[in-house]
């Protein structure tokens, strides 16, 4: 899809959202006129919030973004967390949790991130030993998620899990992530990635719309061709399908959109404000 189309498809929508609302759609519109906050994954920047963390958030948050994805807290504490957040008007949008220090040590997870106003506990990905087991291990997975779902629902949260490309190999009919998703329950819900998606072989739009019931947070990333090999690329400069992708995480009601980009071919604060400047483009952010 060439940017003159991309563009074409994005007015055609709004002429779309135009006609509902002008045939009286007035709860339609309301629904699509909400700020949508849009975050970072730090994971985007972690060498540089290794060295200054507090300095890298600062940075995040002057470019505009509205909220912030932890993975990892810097050494700081929840009180001085909270602080930090507020001094610079970000929201926490997630933490990403590894699945054992979520087995282990939730109690004190969750009484972390209740200090910094946190809902979404990401399980980040599904350890090495589970997916040895096969089409098993994806249904023991979720069994064991569901458990901890439930304890994370009880505490006023929410627990999601953040997929990766391994998810979509084919157990007969299904993929990995179907079989998670069936064991998992209502107690997981997702934080589709659209590049690991479309890596994975799959479709990030229909993914969105299979699991627009669980849908809370997505993780946006684009992807190119680099020297012959699937590349990450920043939001709006790959070859996603982000009018279908964008449609898809509006009709699901996703409340925070996350820009990750784990690799960037140039200065990661460069990539992240290019990113931004193509959602509010797309009318994802109104401020």
């Amino acid at each position: 899809m060439t940017r003159r189309e991309f563009t074409r498809s994005l007015s055609g929508t709004a002429l779309g959202l135009s006609a509902l609302t002008a045939a009286g759609g007035e709860a339609e519109a309301a629904f699509r006129n909400r700020k949508k906050p849009v975050a970072l994954q730090l994971y985007t920047v972690r060498e540089l919030a290794s060295k200054d963390f507090t300095g890298t958030l600062e940075k995040v948050a002057k470019i505009g973004y509205d909220g912030v994805e932890f993975a990892g807290y810097g050494g700081l504490s929840s009180k001085e967390m909270k602080q930090r957040l507020k001094d610079m008007g970000l929201k926490c949008a997630g933490t990403h949790e590894g699945f054992e220090r979520l087995e282990k040590n939730l109690g004190e997870v969750i009484d972390y991130n209740r200090e910094i106003g946190n809902t979404f506990l990401v399980c980040p990905s599904m350890p090495g030993e589970w997916r040895e087991k096969g089409a098993d291990g994806f249904r023991a997975f979720g069994e064991r998620m569901n458990l901890i779902g439930e304890k994370v629902k009880k505490a006023g949260m929410r627990l999601c899990y953040h997929n990766h490309s391994f998810e979509f190999e084919r157990f007969g009919k299904k993929t990995g992530l179907e079989l998670f998703y069936e064991a998992a329950g209502r107690n997981v819900l997702a934080e589709i990635d659209t590049y690991w998606v479309q890596h994975g072989g799959g479709d990030p739009a229909d993914w969105c719309a299979r699991l627009r019931d669980r849908m809370v947070v997505v993780h946006l990333k684009d992807m190119v061709i680099a020297e012959g090999q699937q590349a990450m690329a920043e939001v709006g400069e790959g070859n996603l399908n982000w009018p279908r992708i964008i449609d898809a995480c509006r009709a699901a009601g996703v409340q925070w959109y996350a820009v990750e980009q784990d690799v960037c071919r140039r200065d990661p604060f460069d990539s992240l404000a290019i990113s931004l400047r193509h959602l509010r483009a797309w009318g994802i952010e109104d401020r």
